[in-house]
């Protein structure tokens, strides 16, 4: 599978769950104390980042990580 394709859901699983959360993109960005173009990067799928950062996510998001690598 393409790394760009994987980053892509990955982004939509992490936006799906933050919006299951009732947060918009500046509200997650201010939790996480990044900027909201990160954050719409990282759902756009065209931030890299680390498993760290993939773990702090799910985190904020209060789900497991493995939420958030469903490639299906």
């Amino acid at each position: 599978m393409d790394k760009k394709l994987i980053y892509k859901k990955i982004g939509r699983n992490i936006q799906n769950e933050r919006k299951k959360l009732g947060l918009t993109q500046e509200n997650f960005a201010e939790l996480m104390d990044v900027s909201w173009s990160y954050v719409a990067k990282i759902e756009g799928g065209f931030q890299n980042f680390s498993i760290g950062k993939l773990i702090d996510i799910a985190g904020y998001l209060k789900i497991d990580v493995s939420e958030l690598l469903k490639l299906d």
